[in-house]
């Protein structure tokens, strides 16, 4: 009987080392996270985001000429209208990836400068995380206007709903497509 009533207590004990280790390796990369050296104009624009934003955003990276945040959808606009004034004026693109396995669509906007001169090379993208099974976030239209067409390219091909967005239609695949949104993992061609 003992070797019973021992056996649900080395069960939790492996499982507590389990989870030990799994804090230990954390703490490890978020060591090594903050010993990454932030070049001096990505540092700039890093320390302005995170002190008017704080906890909402999450830095992805910062690297030369490449800067990367995660963010809420609900502060997609917030955000965006305070990164143009910190001079990314210029949308290059919007698309998105979808995750299956974590449930989530993302949505990527990278973001450029074309009026201040230190940032002209740089490149800003912004992440939003959205529910696959309802994926909607604002439109950054009122910001960014040259982001129409690449948010219905997005809507159309992930089936993400870009709310406020004044023309959500279709672009590229035909007016009566009546398939799952062909860059959604479970997509298939008919026939393969």
């Amino acid at each position: 009987m003992s070797s019973q009533g021992g056996q649900p207590e080395q069960e939790k004990n492996q499982s507590n080392e389990a989870e030990t280790k799994v804090e230990a390796k954390e703490q490890e990369t978020q060591q090594k996270e903050l010993k990454v050296e932030i070049p001096p104009l990505e540092k700039s624009v890093v320390d302005k985001i995170t002190a008017k934003f704080g906890d909402r955003v999450m830095l992805a990276y910062a690297k030369p000429k490449r800067v990367k945040f995660f963010i809420k959808p609900e502060d997609a606009v917030v955000f965006a209208q305070f990164l143009r004034e910190v001079g990314f004026d210029h949308p290059i693109s919007v698309s998105g990836t979808d995750y299956p396995k974590e449930n989530v669509i993302e949505v990527i906007y990278h973001i450029g400068c074309c009026t201040v001169p230190e940032y002209r090379s740089s490149v800003f993208a912004f992440a939003l995380k959205l529910p696959r099974d309802n994926p909607k976030t604002p439109t950054l239209i009122p910001v960014y206007g040259g982001v129409e067409y690449h948010e219905r390219e997005t809507f159309e091909m992930l089936g993400v709903i870009f709310e406020g967005h004044p023309k959500l239609q279709r672009l590229l695949l035909p007016e009566d497509w009546a398939d799952i949104p062909p860059l959604r993992k479970e997509f298939g061609i008919k026939g393969r």
